[in-house]
């Protein structure tokens, strides 16, 4: 991920000015790497190293959203209706 996509996102998805570590930031950009791994792995399907860190941002995206749903369930159904994570 270049710098510019970065900020995008970051700028997108911050709730006050400066906010780079808010539970929102970190799902999207886990959630931008996620995509771009699962890319790599539909072209590289024996790369297992890879696959292994795929697992663990999923893991660690589940994690921060199901503390997002504890915290406040508005801003987790906005979340992932922004993501599109849900069907």
């Amino acid at each position: 991920m270049d710098k510019e996509k970065r900020t995008d996102i970051i700028n997108k998805f911050k709730l006050r000015k400066g906010d780079t570590g808010s539970t929102e930031v970190q799902v999207a950009l886990l959630t931008d790497r996620i995509n771009q791994l699962t890319g790599h792995m539909a072209a590289n399907r024996h790369d297992y190293h890879s696959q292994r860190g795929l697992l663990k941002l999923v893991g660690q995206r589940r994690r921060l959203l199901a503390y997002l749903s504890k915290q406040d369930i508005d801003r987790y159904h906005k979340l992932i209706a922004k993501l599109s994570l849900r069907k």
